[in-house]
């Protein structure tokens, strides 16, 4: 159940990866948010963390205590911008300049496929454990 509960973080994890990357390529051009200025660049942040809550750890054996999971640490706002001329803009400056995000399109797409490959072997890794707990039920017959 282990193998289970370490793909299921990663699905988690990265779901979430995916939707902030998707949120990114989204606001590629917005110069205006609610909070004002253009919209930042988020990156997702992971850190390992335990499977188990505290009480398993005590019943757990050595080795067990040792395997991790994936949680979001945070998530982290980049104040990189573009500065484009554009004097008709409504949101350019005194000078014809205007703030876009720095959203390259190719890094965002790169590390979409990467949250992708990555998320689809979880689900590779929890289908393989399902086969081999239905045989193991079949061998127990």
């Amino acid at each position: 159940m282990t193998a289970l509960d370490i793909a299921a973080s990663g699905l988690s994890a990265q779901r979430t990866n995916l939707n902030v990357i998707s949120m990114n390529l989204a606001n590629i051009n917005t110069t205006r948010t609610p909070e004002g200025g253009p919209y930042k660049r988020k990156t997702v942040i992971f850190r390992a963390a335990p499977l188990k809550w505290p009480f398993d750890n005590l019943m757990a054996s050595r080795i067990e205590r040792e395997v991790k999971g994936v949680k979001v640490n945070r998530i982290e706002e980049e104040d990189r911008y573009k500065r484009i001329y554009d004097p008709n803009h409504p949101d350019a400056d005194k000078d014809g300049y205007v703030l876009y995000p720095d959203v390259n399109v190719i890094e965002e797409m790169a590390n979409m496929l990467t949250a992708l490959r990555s998320y689809e072997a979880n689900l590779s890794t929890i289908s393989t454990v399902k086969t081999m707990l239905n045989r193991a039920i079949d061998i127990g017959r």
